[in-house]
């Protein structure tokens, strides 16, 4: 079942892939964006982990955490997303058990959804991101969550296709005003 604005975020005590420990209530007092990709290879999930790293000192400024999941193992993670280097935790469930949790979803229609958007395509495409490996994976579908001070889901944004995001402006507006 879909979480929705006003309920608890799940909590998680996990390991990022770099072995560091990442728990959910550490942040208690902090804004959160939690983030749910596919695997380490997508091109999508890798060009979103680029937006994300260039907007992090300006979401650091309005006290704005950052924590992703990918459903890959770390040393997907390490030859992939890792190696941009991320100032924020990526987590590794490549077993689904947080996905499960956040009830992320699955849809074979998401790349197929994603391919109708030719902008995106074209910035894929063209973005140093593209490969065709995770196009065998799990047709896993993004969803991020901004969690309130308070642990609390201000807003649950469950993707339609593989690219699909809550926007940069949309978060930046939600850490500076909290709407």
């Amino acid at each position: 079942m879909r979480l929705n604005a006003g309920a608890q975020a799940i909590g998680f005590s996990v390991s990022d892939y770099k072995n560091k420990p990442v728990q959910l209530t550490a942040y208690s007092g902090s804004k959160v964006l939690l983030s749910f990709f596919r695997d380490a290879y997508c091109p999508f999930c890798n060009l979103r982990v680029h937006q994300l790293i260039n907007h992090f000192d300006e979401f650091d400024k309005h006290n704005l955490k950052v924590i992703t999941f990918f459903a890959a193992t770390q040393e997907d993670i390490y030859e992939n997303a890792g190696q941009q280097n991320a100032p924020f935790p990526i987590i590794s469930d490549p077993q689904l058990t947080w996905y499960r949790k956040y009830a992320v979803e699955s849809s074979s229609m998401g790349l197929i959804r994603a391919m109708l958007k030719p902008a995106a395509m074209m910035k894929i495409m063209t973005s140093r991101f593209f490969n065709l490996k995770s196009v065998t994976k799990k047709p896993l579908i993004p969803a991020d969550f901004l969690i309130d001070e308070d642990q609390i889901v201000a807003r649950a944004h469950y993707g339609r296709d593989y690219g699909d995001h809550i926007s940069i402006p949309e978060i930046l507006s939600w850490a500076k005003t909290g709407n």
